[in-house]
C-alpha cells in the first residue's frame, strides 16, 4: 500500500468475504494498519461496480476466442482484441444501469439486489 500510495492516503476495503476475514488476513491488516486507512464495508453487500461486469465480459470473451490464451501475453492480446470487438456503445448500458442499480439499493436498504 505505501509503495502505490506513497501519500498515506490509500484505503483497503475490507468486505468481510470469507477469505478476507481470514485469520491470516486479519493478524496482517492489524500489523500493517498503520500503512492505510481501513474502510469498513457491509458484510456480503451488493456489488454495484460496473468495472467487474465489464471484466467479466472481457474474460469471457477472451475465454471463448478460438485459440484460448496460454501465456499472460496472449490474455492480454486475447483481451485487447476482445476489447476492440465489443460493439459500439457497449459500455453505455452499465452506465446508464447505474441510476437503477442505486435505486434498488436505496430500496432494500443496503440488502441483496437483483444486481
Amino acid at each position: 500500500m505505501s509503495i502505490v500510495h506513497f501519500d498515506g492516503l490509500g484505503q483497503f476495503k475490507q468486505d468481510n468475504a470469507t477469505h478476507h476475514a481470514s485469520g491470516v488476513a486479519t493478524k496482517c491488516l492489524q500489523e500493517h494498519s498503520s500503512d492505510f486507512r481501513h474502510f469498513h464495508w457491509p458484510p456480503k453487500s451488493p456489488e454495484m461496480n460496473i468495472i467487474e461486469d465489464i471484466r467479466d465480459a472481457l474474460l469471457h470473451a477472451a475465454k471463448k476466442r478460438s485459440l484460448p490464451p496460454r501465456t499472460p501475453m496472449d490474455l492480454l492480446t486475447a483481451l485487447q482484441n476482445s476489447w476492440w470487438e465489443f460493439p459500439p456503445g457497449y459500455l453505455q448500458t452499465p452506465v446508464e444501469s447505474m441510476p437503477r442499480r442505486f435505486a434498488s439499493l436505496l430500496r432494500s436498504r443496503g440488502g441483496p439486489t437483483r444486481y
